[in-house]
C-alpha cells in the first residue's frame, strides 16, 4: 500500500477511535453549553469563544452550539468567579488567558478570590496570541520603534502613557517591566479590556498601549495607529512587516500568551474528556483557523495535561517579575 495512503488510514482511524471513546465516554451529550469570557465583546478573546461555541453543536459534548456570556471587570476574575460557584457539570466553562490564573496569584495574593489549582480544572488551549506595542496620533510620526518610543517618553514625561486591557495582565507588565528595565516612568492607564484603550489610543486620549496584535491589525492596516513591536518568538503571520521585541534588542519581552478553557472543579472526567475532544476537533476547522487570523490569533489546542503544565511554567516565570515592578492588588 501507498505509504502516504497508509499515513492517512491510520489518522482517520485514529480519529473514528477518538470519536467513539468521547461517545463512549458521556452517555447524552448535553444540550448546550455556556462559555463564560471576562471581557468585552468584540475583543479577540471573545471571538475564539465564539467561533468554537459555533462549531462544538452535534459532538459528543454538546447537542447546540454554545452560548458565550461576556462577564467584562477586574481583569477577567468575575468570569472566573461564576465558573467556581458553576455546578460541576460540564455545562459551564470559562475561557480565560493565563494571566488570570498564572499571574494574579502572585498580584493579589490571599485576596485573590480564587484559587486556580483547587478551583478550576483545565480543558484544553484554544489560541495562542502575541502582544504588541502600539501607538497613536500622539506620539510624533518619527517614532518608528520602540528604542524610540522610550527616547520620545523620557522626553516628554507627561504624556508619557500606556493603556493595558486591565491592571495585573500581561501586557500591564511587559509595559512596566519596559519602562522600569530602561529607566523611563511610563505611567499605567487600565481598561476593561482592548477595545476601549485602543479607541483612546486612535484618537490621541492616551500615547500608547499593549494588549494583543491582534487588537491593533485593523487599526494598523488603515494607519490610524503604528504597531511598534510584538512579543512572539518570531514575527507574526498576521502582520510580518512589525520586528518583534527580540529583533529590536529586548528578548526579555518574549510571550506568547495563550486562552485556554477551564472547568470547574470536580467536573466528571468523562465530561472533560468529551469538551476536550469537542473543542480540540473545532479547533482544526479551517474556517475557524481563518477567523482567529484575521484578529490576530494562532488555533492551538492541547491536552489537560499539557495545558496544566503551561501554567504552572508561566506561574513560576512570572512571580520574580511581579514582584520586581511593586505592583500588587492594593497599587
Amino acid at each position: 500500500m501507498n505509504p502516504r495512503r497508509q499515513l492517512m488510514q491510520a489518522a482517520l482511524g485514529g480519529a473514528m477511535l477518538a470519536t467513539l471513546g468521547a461517545r463512549s465516554a458521556l452517555a447524552q451529550a448535553l444540550d448546550q453549553v455556556k462559555f463564560l469570557y471576562g471581557f468585552p465583546a468584540g475583543s479577540a478573546g471573545d471571538i475564539v469563544a465564539r467561533r468554537v461555541a459555533e462549531k462544538i453543536a452535534g459532538s459528543a459534548y454538546s447537542r447546540n452550539a454554545g452560548l458565550v456570556e461576556n462577564k467584562p471587570g477586574a481583569g477577567g476574575r468575575i468570569a472566573l468567579d461564576a465558573l467556581k460557584s458553576s455546578a460541576p457539570d460540564g455545562a459551564t466553562l470559562c475561557l480565560s488567558p493565563f494571566s488570570c490564573t498564572a499571574i494574579y496569584p502572585h498580584v493579589y495574593g490571599a485576596k485573590l478570590s480564587y484559587d486556580p489549582l483547587r478551583d478550576f480544572t483545565p480543558v484544553s488551549i484554544a489560541a495562542l496570541m502575541f502582544h504588541g506595542l502600539a501607538v497613536g496620533p500622539l506620539v510624533p510620526a518619527g517614532v518608528k520603534n520602540v528604542r524610540d518610543f522610550l527616547d520620545w517618553a523620557k522626553a516628554n514625561p507627561k504624556d508619557a502613557s500606556y493603556g493595558s486591557p486591565a491592571a495585573g495582565s500581561t501586557p500591564h507588565f511587559i509595559g512596566a517591566l519596559l519602562g522600569l528595565n530602561n529607566g523611563v516612568d511610563l505611567k499605567h492607564v487600565p481598561y476593561r479590556g482592548s477595545v476601549p484603550g485602543v479607541t483612546d489610543v486612535v484618537g490621541g486620549q492616551i500615547a500608547a498601549m499593549f494588549t494583543p496584535s491582534g487588537d491593533f491589525i485593523a487599526n494598523h492596516k488603515a494607519g490610524r495607529l503604528r504597531i511598534l513591536a510584538t512579543s512572539g518568538a518570531n514575527r507574526s503571520p498576521f502582520i510580518p512587516d512589525v520586528a518583534t521585541f527580540a529583533e529590536q534588542g529586548f528578548p526579555e519581552f518574549t510571550v506568547e500568551e495563550w486562552f485556554g478553557f477551564y472547568a470547574p472543579a470536580r467536573s466528571p472526567a468523562t465530561v472533560l474528556a468529551a469538551a476536550n475532544a469537542a473543542i480540540t476537533t473545532a479547533l482544526k476547522d479551517k474556517a475557524l483557523i481563518d477567523g482567529l487570523g484575521v484578529v490576530g490569533l494562532v488555533a492551538q489546542g492541547s491536552t489537560a495535561e499539557e495545558m496544566a503544565r503551561s501554567q504552572k511554567a508561566e506561574f513560576e516565570r512570572w512571580g520574580p517579575l511581579v514582584k520586581k515592578t511593586g505592583f500588587t492588588g492594593d497599587s
